[in-house]
């Protein structure tokens, strides 16, 4: 049930962020005969993939995976969850200074245009570890991703899709940080289906969760 709402949420919001933007609008009134003087879809892709290179590459990447610490990996996800994680950004829903001076001037066209492309962005895999990860260590992590559901929404792989993220490969220090917020409250989701998840697992558990998603192969 939570997964259905979670679905339906996200894609009314990319409705209305698609209805509300300039180039939506433009579009009806070429419909109308005004042929022509409508930016073309390629020439909108275009923009913001350039756009992504000053804007967002410093942090996150060229690829959507950098080596900051701290700096989530962005490739791989859908532009659904990535246009409705950039409007909790603008609006102040999720806290983070940077992000959220980001995303504040954003027009619903931004939005709509930097989750497009970086939907396109594939998903780049995890650098090799020095070593293997400890095989005891992800059965019993394993075990306690069945257990609470882990991969019912985010998929047997962790790869996630549509509204759900990829945490599949995700840094861990970031997975960990993201779970023990979710867990206190420090974090919101757009709906219950996070928190009431965590309210399951207890705190010592968090870590190897974040442990198993970091390390697990995703396609």
């Amino acid at each position: 049930m939570a997964q259905r709402y979670l679905a339906v949420l996200a894609a009314l919001a990319l409705f209305m962020l698609e209805a509300a933007s300039p180039v939506h609008a433009q579009a009806q009134k070429n419909q109308a005969g005004n042929v022509g003087s409508m930016p073309s879809v390629s020439a909108v892709a275009v923009d913001y993939a350039e756009r992504f290179k000053t804007v967002c590459a410093a942090c996150h990447g060229a690829t959507g995976r950098s080596d900051i610490p701290g700096v989530p990996v962005i490739a791989g996800n859908s532009s659904l969850y990535v246009i409705t994680q950039l409007f909790m950004f603008r609006e102040g829903r999720r806290k983070n200074q940077a992000m959220v001076a980001m995303a504040k001037p954003m027009s619903d066209a931004d939005l709509k245009g930097f989750s497009n492309y970086i939907g396109t962005l594939a998903a780049v895999p995890a650098p090799a570890p020095a070593s293997l990860p400890d095989a005891a260590r992800m059965t019993k992590a394993k075990a306690l991703a069945e257990q609470h559901k882990c991969t019912y929404c985010h998929g047997a792989d962790l790869a996630g899709g549509q509204q759900v993220p990829r945490i599949g490969g995700q840094k861990e220090e970031y997975l960990s940080q993201t779970l023990h917020e979710y867990k206190s409250g420090d974090r919101p989701g757009y709906t219950r289906a996070m928190p009431e998840a965590l309210s399951q697992v207890a705190v010592e558990d968090l870590d190897i969760l974040a442990f198993y998603a970091a390390n697990i192969s995703s396609k």
